[in-house]
């Protein structure tokens, strides 16, 4: 398989395996009016499998985004056919209208204009609570 490099852009690496495509559809890459590579289940010594996405323009990231859903990520700034910048993105402490509460008694089922705002409450377990009415990203997804 034959991958052209990119001159200008950006490679998110590091990706944990079938995630790609959620990140590309989260960042709406599919808008962008430039290449945009996504490689899955690339091996990779350190983690085994892994996807990427080389975006062959220079664009702003989400890294809250990024970092929600996958801390591990890792981003390489690419400017003449050389990375000048690599940096990893972290669990962000806040999210804002990226997952939705699904608490009926939550205010943001009411209130249809209010930002869906969640909060990182334990970092080691990765949880995200609603600010509003505190019912977890993990007690959403159970229900």
């Amino acid at each position: 398989m034959n991958i052209d490099s990119i001159k200008n852009g950006i490679v998110i690496d590091h990706i944990q395996a079938k995630k790609g495509m959620e990140i590309y559809e989260v960042l709406e890459l599919e808008k962008l009016d430039c290449s945009v590579a996504i490689i899955t289940n690339a091996k990779s010594q350190k983690m085994g499998r892994k996807d990427i996405i080389k975006i062959n323009k220079d664009i702003k990231l989400d890294l809250d985004i990024l970092g929600f859903i996958d801390p591990n990520i890792t981003i390489n700034i690419i400017k003449n056919d050389e990375r000048v910048e690599k940096f990893h993105v972290k669990l962000p402490e806040k999210i804002v209208n990226v997952i939705k509460c699904k608490n009926p008694r939550c205010i943001t089922s009411v209130e249809q204009g209010l930002d869906q705002v969640f909060v990182l409450t334990d970092k080691d377990k990765k949880i995200y609570r609603c600010m509003y009415c505190e019912t977890s990203k993990e007690e959403i997804e159970n229900n």
